[in-house]
Order: structure tokens, then C-alpha cells, then sequence
């Protein structure tokens, strides 16, 4: 039977193993991948450089998923109570998860690509009536000078196209709005955020 000394030393190793997988998920995150660090806590855990790896890529997808859909205490709980560990260890990385969400929030927010965003249309219908070789012929065209927001720059865009193109991707559009109003993809787009 083990004595209340070797009882408190394993409790200490492994909130020690937690703590230590816990910083090293959030350095990642920061810094990107750190194979000294790895290395050092794998040496002082006295594990294998793999293992750390592994569970500091677990840890990093669990605190990035959970902080990108600001899940409840309650729903990690749930969520991390379904893995079949221990109460200490889900007390443990639900404390690690409350301490670090916001910080991981902003990181992603960071690392998501700056798209451009609508600034304003200019557009022009030109039709051409008649060329030296045909006389009696209509080509009409749009021209579309699209206005783009992209990091604090405005770039422009010129497209040109025909009338029956235009109609067909409008179409097409009014089409993709009307899908992202069916309750399958606003429950895709809710998780996306």
C-alpha cells in the first residue's frame, strides 16, 4: 500500500505534467512548433520526446477547438468527460482551458486570413451597334469596376462580361443566398465561428 508521501509526490508529478503540456500547447500556438522545449520537458517528465509531442498536439486541438466555438464550462466538461479521464485531470485542464481562452481567441484571430471586403460597384453597359464589317449587329457588354478593402488598402478590379453571364451569375447567387438560409448550413456556419 502506498504511503500519503508517494500518494502527494504522484499528485504533484502529474499536475506538474499538466501544467508543463498545458504551457507548452500555448507556446505552440504562439511560436509555432518548439522541438527544444519538447525535448526539455519530455527529459524532466522522464517520458519519450513523442509522447510530449502527441499529447501537446492533443492539448493544443482540444484548448483551439474549444476556444474557437467559446464553449461553456459546462459543455468542456461534457465534452473532455466523454475521453474517460479522471476528475483531478478534468478539473485540471478545465482551469488550463479558462486561463488561456481569450489568449487563444486572439491568436487565432490573427492567424485567419485577411480577406478583402466590399468598398463599392462602379459599372457601365456599353453596346457596340455596328463595325466596318457588320453593319446591322448588337453586342452589348458590362464592365463592373469592383472597389476592394484589403489590409487597409483599396484595390480595384475590372471585369467585363456579356448580359446572359451576368443573368446566370446572378442567378447563381441569389441561389447560394437562399441555401445559407436552410438550417443545415447556418448550424455549419454557427460552428465555423
Amino acid at each position: 500500500m502506498p504511503t500519503i508521501e508517494q500518494i502527494l509526490l504522484e499528485i504533484c508529478t502529474f499536475q506538474l505534467a499538466v501544467g508543463e503540456l498545458g504551457r507548452l500547447a500555448v507556446e505552440l500556438l504562439r511560436r509555432g512548433a518548439a522541438a527544444r522545449a519538447c525535448e526539455a520537458a519530455a527529459r524532466k517528465l522522464n517520458v519519450g520526446v513523442d509522447t510530449i509531442q502527441r499529447g501537446v498536439e492533443g492539448l493544443t486541438y482540444l484548448l483551439t477547438e474549444s476556444s474557437k466555438l467559446m464553449i461553456s464550462e459546462i459543455d468542456f466538461q461534457d465534452s473532455i468527460h466523454v475521453l474517460g479521464f479522471s476528475d483531478e485531470l478534468n478539473k485540471l485542464l478545465l482551469q488550463l482551458y479558462l486561463d488561456n481562452r481569450k489568449e487563444i481567441r486572439s491568436i487565432l484571430g490573427e492567424l485567419a486570413p485577411k480577406l478583402p471586403s466590399y468598398h463599392n460597384l462602379e459599372w457601365r453597359l456599353d453596346v457596340q451597334l455596328a463595325s466596318r464589317s457588320l453593319r446591322q449587329q448588337i453586342k452589348p457588354a458590362v464592365t463592373m469596376k469592383l472597389h476592394l478593402n484589403q489590409n487597409e488598402d483599396q484595390i480595384a478590379q475590372v471585369l467585363q462580361t456579356d448580359p446572359s453571364t451576368l443573368l446566370h451569375l446572378i442567378h447563381q447567387l441569389e441561389q447560394a443566398l437562399g441555401e445559407m438560409k436552410t438550417n443545415h448550413c447556418r448550424r455549419i456556419v454557427r460552428n465555423m465561428k
